[in-house]
């Protein structure tokens, strides 16, 4: 689906093609993960039954977004972002002299970050439904896989944003909008 707008810019109008890449499913997965990860971070130590059930709907947002993953639409896809180390680092090298290649959807580094990041929730989801097993009850070691990867993923989110915010100015789009809207220009 493509839509022209008018963009004017410094007095002059110019057209430019909107094409729609996110699709409703990753846009509702994506904001309902933040405010889901949000809540249950914030409900971790004073509504543990309110920080249990919110850690079962993340789990069942990661399982589906690794099933989108898979079978979505062709920028939900994994295979049209995750790309080899080599491809990642050269994007970050670039990246960090402002000339990295615009893509339309996610850049190299942000499907690694998407990887990472699915990866490592899913840990969190996976040692919190431990803990609440008898057979696990109480085991130190899977209590501290579980905050410690809490505050990794704490920490990429962070990154994550970062990767955001620089890729929005080099670019001069605003990729979290797009993330809300669905649409980016197509050139």
């Amino acid at each position: 689906m493509s839509i022209e707008i008018g963009v004017v810019d410094a007095g002059r109008s110019e057209r430019s093609a909107m094409v729609r890449v996110w699709d409703p499913l990753v846009r509702l997965f994506h904001w309902s993960l933040v405010g889901l990860f949000a809540f249950a971070y914030l409900t971790s130590e004073g509504w543990k039954s309110a920080h249990i059930v919110a850690g079962y709907f993340v789990g069942a947002l990661v399982i589906f977004r690794v099933l989108w993953g898979v079978v979505g639409t062709k920028n939900a896809c994994f295979s049209s972002f995750v790309r080899g180390p080599a491809a990642t680092l050269d994007y970050l090298r670039n990246a960090v002299t402002f000339r990295a290649p615009r893509y339309l959807g996610h850049n190299p580094a942000g499907g690694a970050m998407i990887v990472t990041l699915l990866a490592a929730i899913a840990t969190i989801a996976t040692t919190g439904y431990m803990m609440t097993a008898d057979a696990f009850w109480g085991v130190e070691w899977l209590e501290e896989v579980h905050v410690t990867t809490v505050y990794v993923t704490l920490g990429l989110i962070a990154l994550h944003v970062a990767g955001v915010v620089l890729a929005s100015i080099e670019h001069r789009e605003n990729l979290a909008g797009a993330m809300f809207t669905g649409m980016k220009r197509s050139n």
